[in-house]
């Protein structure tokens, strides 16, 4: 069987889905695997087309010959263009990430073709899973690099400074959202020297920021069902999102740097920075707004841009992971490989389906046999929900 790795080819997507190391734990005598590479696919992360070959990777005449023999596609987000879908049939299965719940119609078009797909978005958020749990890997990258990108904008510096000119403060960074890459960015900004302070809705939430050394933003507000499936944020009622925005607004204006990661999966972003909190802040601040994909945190931002408002720069980076390429590759990379050895295990990788209880396998079909699988991504298409059974029954 021939595990075929593309060249990504949405615009800013540097990432590559295999990094060169990890060709020999795909493709061994156990797996009965082999690699087949686009050539150049890892170019924009860092890696030749000799590296690929050195660990034992065939590299391709070209990119139809990967969509030819491969069985499987490896890819850091599915393909959406025509050239490529045109050229797949629907004994192809797909790995990668494709936004599910925020895109739940490319699933449903996947599926009209015949193609088997699954989801990395979808991997579920137990123990033995942990590995292979794509978005935990990639927003480490985004908060450390939304740290950097105000670090950068911002017109202060984050250390304290005793010099004989004077003693400058250190920065004070406000994160919102205790997840992955909430925690990742107050560690980093304390890292560089700056005071820093962490909110979240969660109530699990409070041990962590404080672990990092960051005082814990404390709010009179009712959330004591504030977190949903997976340890994620769910989504509260307007009212509460209205107190919050108002307590905000104190604690922001005291801060020079913003970084906001409050995300739903599947939902717009809740509004947290209202325009009046822009325009509380010291001129020369900075917000960094990981939400921006999702219609962001703040009402100023605008995806991929970097805007002044009220003399605030305001940041709305969609794909951080993409600037660091070769390292959010390397792990991405891991946590795929660990899925595909667990498929394989499974005897789940091939193009026939095969009966399995397993949640993990389970979870991330988001298609298969010309239609959607997934619960979640068939709530989001309004289809009927089947009750949940084995993959491939």
């Amino acid at each position: 069987m021939k595990l075929g790795v593309l060249q990504e080819r949405r615009p800013g997507e540097t990432r590559v889905a295999l990094v060169p190391a990890q060709v020999p734990l795909a493709a061994n005598p156990k797996t009965g695997l082999e690699v087949l590479v686009e050539p150049g696919a890892g170019l924009h992360a860092g890696f030749s087309d000799a590296e690929y070959a050195e660990k034992g990777a065939t590299i391709a005449a070209d990119r139809a010959q990967v969509l030819a023999q491969a069985d499987v596609l490896l890819c850091v987000r599915l393909p959406e263009d025509s050239e490529t879908l045109v050229a797949l049939n629907g004994s192809k299965t797909l790995i990668g990430m494709a936004d599910p719940l925020g895109n739940p119609q490319l699933i449903a078009d996947l599926a009209g073709r015949g193609l088997r797909v699954f989801a990395l978005e979808l991997i579920p958020r137990i123990t033995r899973a942990q590995n292979m749990d794509v978005l935990s890997s990639m927003a480490t990258v985004s908060g450390y690099k939304a740290v950097l990108l105000a670090a950068n904008h911002l017109t202060r510096m984050f250390p304290m400074l005793m010099t004989a000119a004077g003693t400058i403060p250190p920065a004070k960074v406000l994160v919102l959202g205790a997840g992955v890459a909430g925690l990742q960015a107050l560690a980093t900004a304390r890292r560089l020297g700056a005071v820093t302070m962490g909110y979240d809705v969660r109530i699990a939430a409070r041990e962590q920021v404080e672990s990092l050394g960051a005082k814990f933003v404390e709010l009179d507000l009712k959330a004591d069902d504030a977190e949903g499936a997976g340890g994620y944020a769910k989504q509260l009622d307007q009212s509460f999102y209205d107190r919050q925005r108002q307590l905000l607004g104190r604690v922001i204006a005291e801060c020079d740097v913003v970084i906001s990661t409050a995300a739903v999966p599947g939902s717009k972003s809740p509004l947290l920075i209202d325009e009046a909190a822009v325009q509380g802040m010291k001129s020369g601040s900075v917000i960094v707004d990981l939400a921006a994909e999702r219609g962001g945190n703040c009402a100023l931002t605008i995806p991929d841009r970097t805007i002044q408002a009220h003399s605030i720069t305001i940041l709305g980076p969609t794909n951080l992971p993409a600037s660091v390429p070769t390292h959010a590759s390397q792990l991405y990379s891991r946590n795929l490989v660990n899925f595909i050895t667990h498929l394989s295990k499974l005897g789940l990788l091939g193009g026939n389906s095969t009966e399995t209880d397993d949640q993990i396998a389970r979870e991330t079909l988001a298609c298969d046999r010309g239609e959607v699988q997934s619960v979640p991504v068939r709530h989001k298409l309004g289809l009927p929900v089947k009750t949940p059974e084995a993959v491939g029954s």
